[in-house]
């Protein structure tokens, strides 16, 4: 099913990408974050995805790993849209049939500029990135509201 991804575009461009992730803990909870996210094509099929960096070995990267469903919210005011859907994870732990590993540092930068990031000097990010295990969250989107 095709989701219209247009409104999370224009909340995300007016915050710097800034969202909450809310991810099912497993014990009947929710787990949820505030991270920088944004739209662009999966690095492998193509289609538009919903995508954050996070840190590898966290909670939230071991339920996303494990299957668990995301939902992502954007705000602006008392605009908001929500996302949610199912994710692929791309790390270095992570790896993922048809992505060249060899392509993650410039993954992680896409998903942080997509989120509307900037940085001074990407060796230095890369190595932070490397450093912490970070790993792409692309959220497949399957319903929307808001």
């Amino acid at each position: 099913m095709a989701v219209d991804l247009d409104r999370i575009e224009q909340l995300s461009s007016t915050e710097t990408g800034l969202c909450v992730v809310a991810v099912d803990r497993g014990d009947g909870g929710v787990l949820s974050t505030v991270v920088n996210a944004g739209v662009l094509p999966h690095p492998v099929a193509g289609h538009p995805v919903v995508a954050f960096v996070t840190r590898g070995g966290t909670v939230k990267h071991e339920r996303v790993r494990a299957g668990a469903r995301i939902t992502v919210t954007f705000r602006r005011g008392w605009q908001y849209v929500s996302v949610e859907g199912a994710a692929d994870v791309i790390g270095p732990d992570d790896p993922f049939d048809g992505f060249d590993a060899e392509r993650l540092p410039q993954l992680l930068r896409d998903v942080f500029a997509a989120a509307g990031g900037t940085h001074d000097d990407w060796d230095e990010y890369d190595r932070v990135m490397a450093e912490e295990r970070r790993v792409a969250v692309l959220v497949r989107p399957e319903r929307t509201y808001g």
